[in-house]
């Protein structure tokens, strides 16, 4: 990342077979259109190549891929019973039909088109594995550490991720949950420590560069597009969509202060992403609660593509919904800080404003967000959110991928009072600003219920999701202990999300719909500019990564004339 980021390559009147807005999963599409002989150009309005993609976990959620054990037609089957009673009736059945039909060839065209080598991630839950046809095991996957080296001068094009290691280290989903639990199970962590340090820095001795997560599936994805020629135009906005007789024919696209004209002769892929950083459109169809530029989305994620197709006609879905997740509360001019294991983890439980636990820490991230908006809609929000611990758990676990096992928390924290430590539970309550008997009556029924075990009031640790971030020394629920030993700690949450889902509605070709339910020839939409492919459901991690590679495979192939 020394390296100093490329000029950017001149936009230019240009007619090409395939347009992809777009730079995260849009490279999927554009690797899968190179592939049946279309040519290609992919154009970003960021400096940066990756999208919301690279800042991402990485994980894709796909099943009956050739990455997982079982890939025969009975995994396809039992992947359509979960989805159906997962998703319901939020999102048409033939989007997840045409998922599951053509997910497995998506990830072979990827194994084929980059350098990319993937592996199962066994034991990440789906995250609803109680449901019919759920898998506790999961049908997670994820690329190997990727060596970005292979992008050449182009490196520094590739977009930043959202976590660096405090050393050069590529650090898998799977490699996280056992390094987040090095002060408790050492002989199974410190291995994969020792192993991913001397691959990241054994390998910068020799020049190479090994990411993991959405850096490697970004910086893979990138490398086969430049092995295969397709150009990328950065710094280069969709300004309004082309149209010919009903037909989508190109974009007009702007690079500066310059307009330039691209014919698209089989059409225009819309991967721009979400509406993340509309701030005013969240509040409109989401919640004025909702902190300024508070998701974790790439920030050139504004709706562009949505509001280029709403130009048409288009039909949108969904626009209430986000991959919601919650978050660590910024320092003032920062940004929400990640939160994975931590919520899952024992010896700590969230409170609201009023001193008082409201849902399962441990839930997965959509349903946790999805159940916050839900009280606002009852009258009853979710003011603030606070993370509370002891001196155990701080002694035990890793905290937003910075603070290490018995590391102090930073002086920053307290100074923008997003943290605060105590002795004792009122000082702790009153730094807080929640009632302090609402507080200590939380606390001490926590305990109690947590000594034993069990938690009547919201099930956490029931579910093989809970379970998977929990820590498996701890019985008998590795997702609960009591809170003993003091000084309390107490840590801001708030509500962020990886991006909007909402958006353009699209058919299971991935051709975007208008409001008649006729398809606006020419004109497709995947990823976070389609509204979700699973309705107001997130199956499992990896799923929105999963969609935007599937439907950018099927795009490419019904724009080439293919039958999907």
């Amino acid at each position: 990342m020394k390296n100093k980021v490329p000029a950017v390559t001149p936009a230019k009147n240009k007619t090409v077979d395939l347009l992809v807005i777009g730079s995260g999963t849009g490279l999927a599409a554009a690797l899968s259109a190179h592939e049946r002989g279309l040519s290609t150009l992919v154009v970003e309005k960021t400096p940066y190549v990756g999208g919301s993609t690279a800042r991402s976990g990485g994980a894709f959620w796909i099943p009956g891929n050739p990455t997982l054990p079982d890939t025969g037609p009975q995994a396809v089957t039992d992947a359509t019973t979960y989805l159906k009673a997962v998703v319901g009736t939020s999102a048409p059945p033939e989007r997840g039909h045409a998922y599951l039909k053509h997910g497995a060839a998506a990830v072979d065209m990827l194994r084929r088109t980059t350098p990319m080598r993937f592996f199962w991630a066994k034991g990440y839950s789906d995250y609803h594995p109680e449901k019919p046809g759920g898998r506790p095991e999961g049908r997670t996957c994820e690329c190997r550490p990727f060596n970005a080296s292979v992008l050449g001068p182009e490196r520094p094009r590739l977009r930043p991720g959202v976590m660096e290691a405090p050393v050069p280290m590529p650090v898998t989903g799977a490699d996280y949950k056992w390094m987040n639990l090095v002060a408790r199970k050492p002989l199974k962590a410190l291995p994969r420590i020792l192993a991913r340090a001397a691959l990241g820095i054994g390998g910068m001795l020799i020049g190479r560069d090994y990411l993991a997560g959405g850096q490697a599936l970004a910086a893979g994805m990138f490398a086969g597009v430049l092995r295969a020629g397709i150009p990328v135009w950065t710094e280069t906005s969709l300004i309004r969509l082309l149209q010919d007789d009903d037909r989508v024919t190109g974009a007009v696209l702007r690079q500066g202060d310059k307009e330039v004209t691209v014919r698209a002769r089989r059409g225009v892929v819309l991967a721009a992403g979400g509406f993340d950083h509309d701030v005013e459109a969240r509040h409109k169809f989401q919640s004025p609660r909702l902190g300024e530029h508070a998701s974790l989305g790439s920030e050139g994620n504004t709706g562009d593509g949505i509001h280029a197709g709403q130009e048409l006609g288009a039909d949108t879905a969904l626009m209430d919904q986000a991959w919601w997740f919650p978050a660590f509360a910024p320092v003032p001019g920062g940004a929400p800080a990640v939160m994975l294991a931590e919520r899952s983890l024992p010896g700590s439980f969230i409170v609201d404003q009023n001193g008082k636990r409201f849902i399962n820490e441990a839930i997965d991230y959509m349903s946790f967000g999805q159940e916050i908006l839900a009280r606002e809609r009852a009258g009853a929000p979710v003011e603030e959110m606070w993370l509370v611990f002891d001196q155990r758990y701080r002694d035990s676990y890793i905290l937003a991928g910075r603070c290490f096992p018995r590391q102090p928390l930073p002086e920053s924290w307290y100074r923008a009072g997003i943290a605060h430590k105590a002795e004792d539970l009122g000082t702790l309550a009153a730094a807080m600003g929640v009632p302090v008997a609402a507080f200590q009556d939380t606390f001490q029924q926590f305990n109690e219920r947590a000594a034993t075990g069990t938690d009547p009031d919201f099930g956490r640790g029931d579910s093989a999701y809970d379970r998977y971030y929990g820590d498996p020394t701890i019985g008998p629920n590795p997702n609960l202990a009591p809170l003993r030993r003091a000084p309390y700690y107490a840590v801001k949450v708030v509500l962020s999300d990886l991006g909007t889902c909402g958006g353009l509605v699209a058919d299971e070709h991935a051709r975007v719909l208008r409001e008649d339910g006729e398809a606006v020839d020419g004109l497709y939409a995947i990823g976070n500019t389609a509204a979700n492919a699973f309705g107001t459901s997130y199956p499992g991690a990896g799923a929105t990564i999963g969609q935007g590679v599937v439907y950018g495979y099927i795009a490419a192939m019904h724009a080439a004339g293919a039958s999907s």
